[in-house]
């Protein structure tokens, strides 16, 4: 049964994703990015989408998955922030900005390869070209997503002080927490890559 919940689990959640991915794509290709296209066609969307991934946090507190409570609750508070308190909160700020698009880009691609990743693991043997996307292109994809983030927390704080001028402050206290949060979670991953690629290595 936990498996069975698991595999379904993923396997929705990367094609909720997998949607994210080619509508960004499909719109800012058509459209560019500055436009606000992307924005209405994808923000409540995403921002449901999203809300879903908590449950990744209840997986790791109950022990159904072995995923670190701390940094699976660090990441997801961080995207709820972003699709809560500030795309769905400020969209003056967000709507036409570029990093808006090109943070969806990062999270759409990590999250679609990350899942499937899973559904393969708990069905079978994962391809080892999965394997290396799962290991590679956070390398990239976290640093796009990450300077995307602050750069809309950022854009959020004068129309988040003109609300409430302790939003504002919460805000600011939020983009300090990125400098460790960033640091502990790339070393995490790096971590998780350098383990992983070892196995592969051995087993050829």
């Amino acid at each position: 049964m936990k498996n069975q919940y698991l595999v379904s689990y993923n396997a929705i959640s990367a094609t909720l994703w997998f949607g994210v991915l080619a509508r960004v794509v499909m719109h800012a290709a058509a459209e560019g990015v500055e436009n606000g296209r992307v924005y209405e066609e994808l923000e409540r969307y995403t921002r449901l989408v999203q809300t879903g991934a908590a449950l990744e946090v209840v997986h790791s507190l109950l022990g159904v998955v072995r995923a670190p409570l701390f940094t699976t609750a660090m990441q997801v508070a961080s995207r709820l922030l972003l699709v809560w308190g500030v795309g769905y909160q400020f969209p003056q700020t967000t709507k036409y900005s570029p990093a808006y698009s090109s943070m969806l880009l990062a999270w759409s691609v990590t999250e679609v390869i990350r899942y499937s990743y899973f559904v393969f693991a708990l069905t079978g043997a994962v391809p080892k070209l999965w394997t290396w996307l799962r290991y590679n292109t956070f390398l990239v994809l976290y640093p796009l997503g990450v300077a995307s983030e602050t750069w809309l927390i950022y854009r959020a704080i004068p129309p988040a002080s003109k609300l409430d001028e302790k939003y504002g402050w919460a805000l600011w206290a939020v983009l300090a927490t990125y400098i460790p949060g960033f640091y502990t979670l790339f070393t995490y991953m790096l971590k998780q890559r350098r383990r992983i690629l070892r196995a592969e290595k051995k087993k050829v």
